[in-house]
């Protein structure tokens, strides 16, 4: 028999952009701008990305990084307040084999000219097939992403 563990963990993690409130909202809201940000990069081949983004919606998302194993990521929207909260759960998948539950909260408020981000997430990884170092650096990776976006949003505008 497999050894079960369970290690909880919470991180968070702290962003100022130079964008509106609403903009930064926007972009977890709009499937397009988040799919640029949050899914696609080089090296990732991304097999399936379906968004309802309402409170009890779901987001599906299947990806591979290169010839790696397939992984997923599937999430429900708990609480959506517009340009201010998303608090949503989520879990990741590796070649069917559930690795972690989370919790997430995006806290957005205004912040001088620009926005203050939050990412807060509590999680549940499960025997032993990542650590929250890993989700950290993941989500901190993301929130770069994140800013390139807008950063693209405000050449284009």
């Amino acid at each position: 028999m497999t050894d079960r563990s369970v290690l909880h963990a919470t991180f968070a993690v702290s962003r100022l952009y130079p964008a509106a409130p609403a903009r930064v909202f926007q972009a977890f809201a709009d499937p397009a701008i988040k799919r640029r940000w949050f899914i696609e990069a080089d090296g990732w081949t991304i097999d399936e990305y379906t968004v309802d983004f309402a409170e009890g919606g779901r987001e599906r998302s299947r990806f591979r990084f290169g010839d790696g194993p397939p992984m997923a990521s599937d999430a429900v929207y708990h609480e959506i307040v517009p340009d201010r909260r998303i608090v949503y759960s989520y879990a990741m998948t590796v070649e069917g084999k559930r690795i972690s539950v989370s919790l997430a909260t995006i806290a957005i408020a205004a912040d001088g000219t620009g926005t203050r981000l939050v990412y807060t997430e509590q999680a549940a990884f499960l025997d032993g097939a990542d650590v929250p170092a890993n989700r950290e650096t993941g989500w901190r990776e993301l929130l770069d992403m994140l800013a390139l976006e807008l950063d693209r949003q405000t050449a284009a505008a």
